[in-house]
């Protein structure tokens, strides 16, 4: 569970936070301060997005916009939520974030996909955190998501002015490990969309 600080109607300041909750909906860990933003090992402001490894260890996509401490950057922890590494200020250079709002682990190689809103990308890294590549060609990604067969798919919106809104929206396809494209799904809840991704498929 994700979010920024709100006050529940008991007055109670909640959010800044990740949790692991059990099936039950118990709390089972804690990770950051509850309702205080910030951008040190154990506080978020705003985190977007977690991942888990398969060895367990957690990564947390922190600094929705906007945020009070311009956060942009990904947080990295153990499986019981020991503070490991950070990497990535807010920025455009290669390895820094303006809103990343979604990350994934996965594919073949296990690399950290990462959906960099506002600089219009998906980066991808190794899971120390090192760089290994960018990609501009699927729009300005919302969510992101890996198949074992090393397929991306990409939750994404184009400007169009023919599209409702002014923008197109669908899951972009493409190949995880070269970044190639393979297809546009358009988005359904939107007619203009469907006859936009037709034409972007032609």
């Amino acid at each position: 569970m994700l979010g920024m600080s709100a006050k529940n109607a008991d007055g109670v300041v909640r959010g800044q936070e990740v949790l692991k909750l059990s099936p039950a909906g118990k709390v089972l860990m804690m990770i950051g301060k509850e309702g205080v933003s910030g951008n040190a090992p154990d506080t978020f402001d705003r985190p977007t997005g977690v991942a888990v490894a398969p060895n367990g260890d957690v990564f947390v996509t922190d600094g929705h916009m906007p945020n009070e401490h311009n956060s942009a950057r990904v947080v990295k922890y153990s499986k019981d939520g020991r503070f490991i590494k950070t990497w990535g200020h807010k920025g455009a250079a290669p390895g820094d974030f303006d809103e990343p709002h979604d990350i994934f682990i996965g594919g073949s190689e296990g690399h950290v996909f990462i959906a960099d809103r506002r600089n219009n990308r998906v980066q991808v890294f190794d899971q120390d955190g090192n760089f290994i590549t960018a990609w501009k060609q699927f729009g300005q990604p919302s969510s992101v998501f890996v198949s074992k067969d090393d397929s991306i798919y990409v939750g994404a919106s184009f400007p169009d002015p023919a599209a409702k809104k002014g923008e197109l929206r669908g899951i972009v396809v493409g190949n995880a490990k070269d970044g190639s494209l393979k297809a546009f799904i358009p988005d359904p809840a939107d007619p203009a969309s469907w006859m936009s991704g037709q034409r972007r498929q032609a």
